[in-house]
């Protein structure tokens, strides 16, 4: 059933945008990755947004969305805990592995509520059992809850 769900939220919204084609709910997840990654004492670069993989979302009424992004984080040649940076002051280096992130989280009234699943990686180590793990950490985090449960009548 998990992965019927994953299946249809990656179908939902397959298209690569850069960041300021980013919809409001997807920069949400990005800057909680982004802050997560550049507080890391072993990240010597400032990172920054560099593309999306994947996005869905799924209405599940009442003003809450469920959101599924999958994007990439690329090193920059600013240090990190430069201020303000962002891709006219800092720019993305080539010679450093990208950072692979899914982020699992549901939105309410404009804000993330709830516990989101986040999981960065380098991309040349994610694996099928990392990914395994991303699609458990996502139905945990709350996708779960979408499935069609049974709702007991009690007619009069």
């Amino acid at each position: 059933m998990a992965l019927l769900l994953l299946v249809v939220l990656l179908t939902a919204g397959v298209s690569p945008n850069d960041a300021q084609q980013l919809p409001d709910i997807y920069k949400k997840g990005v800057e909680l990755a982004l802050h997560q990654i550049n507080a890391r004492h072993s990240i010597k670069h400032h990172f920054l947004f560099f593309k999306a993989i994947h996005q869905a979302e799924i209405q599940a009424g009442f003003g809450v969305t469920y959101i599924y992004h999958n994007f990439y984080l690329k090193a920059t040649t600013c240090r990190k805990g430069t201020e303000n940076a962002d891709t006219t002051t800092c720019e993305f280096r080539n010679d450093r592995p990208l950072i692979d992130c899914v982020i699992c989280y549901k939105i309410s009234a404009g804000e993330i509520g709830g516990k989101p699943y986040l999981n960065c990686i380098y991309r040349q180590v994610l694996s099928k059992e990392s990914k395994r793990e991303r699609e458990i950490g996502c139905y945990q985090a709350g996708f779960g809850s979408l499935t069609p449960t049974p709702v007991a009548y009690t007619g009069s």
